[in-house]
């Protein structure tokens, strides 16, 4: 009798499971691309007008026919960098705890617990950023200055070894903005980190303790290498989500148009805070510039988040698990 032919071919439900899949994969690369072209086309105007000096300009004033979004772009990077500087940390041990020290008991519960974080309306973390956080990130924005005040990082214009210290310099800055971020980004980070750091083989989680490795040994040599893309990943996807942070970040901040070093001392602006705020009375020609820096966000965020996505898939985690 000749051999029974194989066939990879999917049949039945497996079919319309493939096609299904193909579709909707379809459908979000469709999307995707429709509004970075759309993005794009609208882009035209702004820059045949103004060319280069619309990423080099500071100032944002349409009346006056200037408009740049250097100052822009560079507060958005600085929000972003304090927020992954604080949610890095709390990610990466929250993530550690929950899946190598929390008692199995109560572990699902934490979970949840950080999953909701990722739940709760931005408004939410703004308003909670304002009226909470701000009054003491002005204090701890002081001490930084007074100890870190040699660094333009933590530079403000202001005497910090006054009598009666200047309140107002202190807050609604990059850094009062970040911390709020800080905890937007950090459940997503964390849930990847967790994710990968779930996946380590046992096998060799245990072979580290059976050669006499403390629990924090066995974590420093066989999970956290293993679980590197996943801790890069999630960072670069934490990233990607701080770049693009609207209403918390335009609740906190007080909106200004100069490049600074210093992330502590009042005043600045991102690209999304500038759209929505300026979105609604924008004349044609502003609604242009604005969505021109939409574009400009748009290939940044796509970027970081293909490189995140990347990093996680050629990383080890889930080789050879053990059962």
């Amino acid at each position: 009798m000749l051999p029974r032919r194989i066939s990879r071919r999917p049949v039945g439900s497996d079919r319309a499971f493939e096609w299904g899949a193909r579709a909707v994969g379809a459908t979000v690369l469709v999307v995707t691309g429709g509004i970075g072209a759309f993005l794009a086309w609208q882009s035209v105007p702004t820059l045949q007008r103004y060319g280069w000096s619309f990423f080099t300009e500071q100032a944002w004033e349409p009346e006056a026919d200037v408009v740049g979004m250097a100052a822009v772009l560079l507060g958005t990077v600085q929000v972003a960098a304090v927020a992954m500087a604080i949610a890095f940390p709390l990610s990466l041990l929250t993530a550690l705890y929950i899946s190598e020290y929390a008692p199995a008991r109560i572990r699902a519960t934490l979970v949840s617990l950080v999953d909701l974080m990722a739940a709760v309306p931005s408004i939410i973390y703004g308003m909670w950023g304002y009226f909470l956080v701000m009054p003491h990130a002005a204090e701890l924005a002081l001490w930084l200055h007074r100890t870190f005040g040699w660094i333009p990082f933590f530079a403000v214009d202001s005497d910090p070894d006054a009598a009666v210290w200047d309140t107002s310099r202190y807050i609604s800055s990059a850094f009062c903005a970040g911390i709020a971020v800080a905890m937007m980004v950090m459940p997503m980070a964390c849930a990847v980190m967790r994710q990968v750091f779930s996946q380590t083989p046992p096998g060799e989680k245990e072979a580290a303790l059976a050669l006499g490795a403390t629990r924090w040994g066995m974590i420093r040599s066989v999970v956290l290498p293993f679980g590197r893309g996943g801790i890069i990943g999630g960072t670069m996807l934490g990233l990607g989500r701080a770049l693009g942070e609207t209403i918390a970040v335009l609740l906190i901040i007080s909106p200004d148009f100069v490049m600074k070093a210093s992330v502590l001392e009042v005043g600045t602006n991102t690209v999304s805070a500038l759209i929505a705020g300026r979105f609604g009375d924008a004349s044609q020609a502003q609604l242009s510039a604005l969505l021109t820096a939409g574009f400009v966000l748009f290939l940044i965020t796509l970027v970081v988040n293909t490189l995140a996505a990347v990093i996680v898939n050629r990383s080890r985690s889930g080789a050879g698990t053990d059962a």
